[in-house]
């Protein structure tokens, strides 16, 4: 299993807008991921109720996770979009 740690660059968490943007290069990236707090159950990262429900603070780590075809390419985008708290959906996501 691949696995990401990092922790969250947005001041806010992942709340609201982040959490949007979050969500939808999940999705766009075409492998399914978990996201978790560091000592938390992992949730389905593609689900914008699951990932406001995990109310992963800024600074606060957590961990992305897949077993699947192109996890390893898709958690690096998706951890430097974390980690970075990127304002939009960068078109390389």
């Amino acid at each position: 299993m691949a696995e990401r740690r990092v922790n969250v660059g947005w001041a806010e968490g992942l709340h609201a807008r982040p959490a949007s943007i979050f969500v939808r290069a999940t999705t766009a990236s075409g492998v399914p991921v978990t996201i978790a707090k560091a000592d938390g159950n992992p949730v389905n990262a593609a689900s914008m109720l699951a990932v406001l429900g995990l109310g992963a603070q800024g600074g606060e780590e957590i961990v992305l996770a897949s077993d699947a075809e192109g996890a390893e390419a898709a958690l690096d985008r998706l951890a430097k979009l974390v980690a970075e708290g990127l304002e939009e959906l960068p078109e390389t996501v």
